[in-house]
């Protein structure tokens, strides 16, 4: 494994300081911007490095990010001594960064060009794939192409319909279940890490190449196009969105160590993420285990787990581990665990449930696009320490939800898969929330 762990990773010792939360906006439940509406203080807004006033985000969201550049970086507390850490930001990356799924993107662009390779047995990628999925993947690609070469996706529509059904819906094309048996259900799941183990055989090198592929191709589309992957459609664009590579770079300029954690493929991810100057070692996904250079159906485990196909990826509680394990250098089972503060992000963002534990661990800043994910959204407009920035999304956001998040009975992802009440640190339920922050 890379050794991801920088002595950065007592990176919030300087971020230490943290501010007392802003009192909260009465219309969104975000952090009123200090200051009668300008961000930061006057000391750091004079040399602190600034987010474009020429982006929109919503309400005070750009006033309260900015306070905490002002006061967690270069320009606040962490190079008054001169030898300080750096202080850390985390994001998510499909739909957090970029508008539209990336990893579905370098997927479709495979099964466009036949870069699937028949396994030995379908049941080989995945252990939670059902008899049933694994009959219907047999049945819809043939038994024709020898294991190891690679399906002819391009035209076959069946063998690629139950591929794209199973990563997409968790289920065959006759609806019957894909996955079955036990998994924590806050450390994985099996249809996003059966994504990493469809591309066992091929080189890291290979499908970054992929990803790069089906980027060039999403970024040129036109914004609300669509393309077929096999009878399935679903979005062919991606964009960057524009506030995130501003807020990305102005937190690096303001001293900032920042970092991208990914439920997707750790080699598709690196071929994005460079696009808003995150290099590999600030990206961390689903890595693989690779043999003789190759890529396998098993992946790198956290917090003490070994390696597996699949039980501990960075997916909700699983993106907390690794980022205590990869950038603070936490050991053991312990990086399961919620850090100090001064072994902790200072900013987290995500949009989505599987992004909720490490931006809540975040000190400063909660930022959440919001895509209608219960238990994210209950934390973002439960707002309990002051500190949640709800967004629309900044491309094509949703309207507003017309029922309110279920907050009080069914938004929390039980590690058994039971949805339950959404608790604070206290103990007490977060009552169901209306949607107030959309597009």
């Amino acid at each position: 494994m890379r050794n991801r762990s920088v002595l950065a990773a007592l990176s919030l010792a300087a971020a230490l300081v943290a501010s007392v939360p802003a009192p909260a906006s009465a219309a969104t439940g975000s952090p009123a911007p200090a200051g009668g509406g300008t961000a930061g203080t006057a000391a750091g807004s004079a040399h602190c490095p600034q987010l474009s006033k020429k982006l929109e985000w919503h309400g005070h969201n750009r006033a309260a990010l900015q306070r905490v550049i002002d006061e967690r970086g270069r320009c606040g507390h962490h190079t008054k001594g001169g030898h300080e850490p750096r202080p850390v930001a985390a994001f998510d990356w499909d739909n957090t960064i970029t508008k539209n799924d990336t990893t579905d993107v370098t997927l479709a662009w495979a099964l466009h060009h036949d870069k699937i390779l028949q396994p030995r047995r379908w049941g080989d990628t995945s252990e939670w794939l059902t008899p049933a999925a694994e009959g219907a993947l047999t049945e819809a690609c043939g038994k024709a192409v020898p294991a190891g070469r690679p399906l002819p996706t391009s035209t076959d529509d069946d063998c690629t319909d139950e591929i794209f059904e199973i990563r997409t819906e968790a289920q065959t094309m006759d609806g019957r279940p894909a996955f079955g048996g036990k998994w924590n259900h806050r450390r994985t799941v099996p249809e996003y890490a059966w994504v990493a183990q469809l591309f066992a055989g091929h080189t890291p090198a290979e499908v970054k190449q992929y990803a790069e592929a089906g980027r060039k191709k999403s970024l040129a589309a036109p914004i609300g196009s669509e393309m077929k992957v096999g009878t399935h459609t679903m979005p062919a664009y991606v964009r960057y969105y524009e506030q995130q590579k501003d807020l990305i770079s102005t937190l690096q300029r303001a001293g900032f160590d920042v970092y991208i954690v990914s439920a997707g493929v750790e080699y598709a991810a690196e071929a994005w993420s460079k696009g808003v100057g995150i290099d590999a070692e600030h990206t961390i996904a689903i890595r693989s285990i690779l043999r003789d250079g190759r890529i396998t159906t098993r992946n790198e485990g956290c917090g003490g787990a070994p390696a597996s196909r699949g039980e501990t990826i960075p997916y909700i509680d699983g993106k907390r581990c690794w980022v205590n394990q990869d950038i603070y250098g936490v050991k053991g089972r312990a990086a399961w665990k919620q850090q100090d503060r001064e072994h902790r992000i200072a900013v987290g963002g995500g949009d989505a449930d599987t992004d909720v534990t490490f931006v809540r661990d975040a000190t400063g800043a909660h930022l959440v696009l919001n895509r209608n994910k219960n238990e994210v959204m209950c934390r973002a407009y439960d707002n309990e320490d002051g500190r949640w920035l709800p967004n629309p999304m900044f491309i094509e956001p949703l309207p507003q939800k017309p029922e309110p998040y279920p907050c009080s009975t069914s938004a929390y992802n039980s590690e058994n898969g039971d949805l339950t009440p959404v608790h604070r640190y206290d103990g007490s339920t977060v009552p169901d929330q209306k949607d107030r922050v959309f597009g």
